[in-house]
């Protein structure tokens, strides 16, 4: 594959680093900002209303964004002269990228379960307003809540492989 001109280049690692900061800035509000504050001024079922709402506004900007992380990262991969495979792990650049990869993958599992388990389970209780199972509710709130900090630690985790690999 031809290596592409160093303006088309720019772009791509300049849309790799917007979605990465959307993703993981949208991560961290959520985690450091949002979670506490509605926890000490909200009740759970209202708890739990917000973070849905904010969830549904934000899961097609993070599918878009892992999207675009994809594609810029493949086509990065590409134009890497330390490239020698996708599980090559012979130097540490290499194996810094093989666990970032990894580590994007779990991210994405753990999406997917919010997205389509955690979420939708949580609305389908709300909306029975006031037959609301509060323990459900409870047990929900915990696991979203946890998902999203495993989530948050993730990111952070492949922000240090790719430092890693920058510096390798």
């Amino acid at each position: 594959m031809p290596i592409p001109s160093t303006p088309v280049l720019a772009i791509i690692f300049w849309l790799h680093m917007l979605a990465t900061v959307v993703w993981i800035g949208s991560l961290a509000a959520i985690n450091l900002l949002l979670l506490p504050a509605s926890t000490r001024t909200l009740k759970l079922p209202d708890q739990l209303s917000l973070i849905s709402a904010l969830q549904k506004r934000l899961e097609p900007l993070a599918w878009f964004c892992m999207g675009i992380l994809l594609v810029t990262g493949l086509f990065q991969l590409s134009t890497s002269p330390h490239y020698d495979g996708f599980l090559d792990i012979s130097t540490q650049w290499s194996l810094a990228i093989l666990i970032k990869h990894g580590l994007a993958v779990v991210m994405v599992v753990i999406s997917a379960m919010q997205t389509w388990e955690v979420l939708p389970a949580i609305q389908r209780i709300l909306m029975k307003k006031e037959n609301a199972d509060e323990a459900e509710l409870a047990k929900l709130q915990k696991k979203e809540v946890l998902l999203l900090r495993i989530n948050l630690l993730l990111s952070a985790l492949i922000l240090a492989a790719t430092a890693y690999a920058r510096v390798s």
